[in-house]
């Protein structure tokens, strides 16, 4: 009798745990089917057919391993002889499956260990999946957050998506961003966490797909198809490369980009705190699309020593050396990113200057 009010106790709980989670109690009763299925093969780790049941009125777990009958047993993990199936059930006969209930606490602390940690990963798991669900149609888009609170201490923010609370971390926003109650901000949506917590919607305002989502909001080319974004890197709150191709010969893509007196790029500009945008042409010579890459330098020559070798030599003026590599070597580092080469650059003299 113990047993069974233990059963029914764990059946009401499961109730109570679906209902706060919100979560259908199927899907959960899967996930501990696995569980303890799982913990059975930590027992009879040779066993092949394992079942699994749940009485619908008492919420009793009901599992056995089930093994064939035959004359001469070759694998005891799987096969039984008629003697000892019939003390199961007389009724058997030889080829027939005999099932052989077991006891659940011989499972013992390991087993249940085990079914435990698995039940948790599979609630995240069903959790994560009704995120994204939920949040389907904004997964990998941009959109417009407000701000409802900022902690002082820490930077972590809260933003309002759809009438719901979302953490904004201090690491997903810029730099210099200061947020304050009621901003209204972009914000890049990636989906649902892959964390070990809770799972949660996970926005940023660092990820670079921010600025591929904010310029097809902005350049209708660009959410037409005419324009396409063939490849962006960025240093989130400083500088991102965007090299861009047009499928019309009467589009200009860079014109598209930046707008009339660069409204349209300016104004991308002035959401992520000032951060630099250059705009450069795409080229399918891999030569070419380097030049264009270390823009605003000019460049002289670029070599590919080796064929199918990601790395290049690029001659700039001595006068353009500075700027071809940039402050702290960003706009290097940024057109190696864009270009997926590493570019090693020297001046036309061949002398470093001072």
């Amino acid at each position: 009798m113990a047993t069974n009010e233990k059963d029914v106790s764990f059946n009401e709980a499961l109730a109570m745990l679906a209902k706060e989670k919100e979560l259908d109690p199927e899907l959960l009763v899967e996930k501990i089917q696995t569980a303890v299925t799982i913990a059975v093969k930590k027992e009879y780790p040779r066993s092949e057919n394992i079942k699994f049941d749940i009485d619908g009125k008492s919420g009793a777990f009901i599992v056995s391993i089930v093994k064939e009958i035959v004359e001469d047993v070759e694998d005891e993990a799987n096969q039984i002889t008629i003697e000892q199936a019939r003390q199961y059930d007389k009724k058997l006969k030889v080829g027939d499956n005999c099932v052989i209930p077991l006891d659940t606490k011989h499972f013992g602390r390991i087993a249940a260990q085990t079914a435990k940690q698995v039940i948790k990963q599979g609630i995240k798991d069903v959790e994560r999946n009704k995120l994204i669900e939920q949040w389907g149609e904004l997964q990998n888009e941009a959109a417009t957050v407000k701000v409802i609170r900022v902690e002082p201490s820490t930077g972590n923010a809260t933003v309002e998506i759809n009438g719901n609370e979302v953490p904004l971390f201090r690491s997903e926003q810029l730099a210099n961003d200061e947020l304050h109650e009621n901003d209204m901000i972009k914000v890049y949506v990636s989906g649902a966490s892959p964390s070990d917590r809770r799972p949660m919607l996970r926005i940023s305002r660092t990820n670079r797909e921010l600025i591929k989502r904010l310029f097809e909001l902005e350049v209708p080319e660009i959410y037409e198809g005419v324009v396409e974004i063939k490849s962006i890197s960025r240093e989130a709150g400083q500088r991102s490369k965007m090299a861009v191709s047009s499928n019309d010969p009467n589009v200009d893509p860079l014109g598209a980009c930046i707008g009339p007196q660069r409204s349209r790029v300016s104004k991308i500009s002035e959401e992520l705190r000032g951060e630099k945008i250059d705009i450069v042409v795409y080229s399918e010579d891999p030569c070419e699309f380097i030049k264009q890459a270390l823009k605003p330098a000019d460049v002289l020559s670029v070599e590919i020593p080796e064929e199918g070798v990601k790395a290049c030599s690029v001659v700039v003026p001595d006068n353009q050396l500075s700027l071809a590599i940039g402050n702290k070597g960003l706009n290097a580092k940024l057109a190696a990113r864009l270009t997926g080469y590493k570019i090693d650059i020297k001046p036309e003299s061949g002398f470093f200057e001072g």
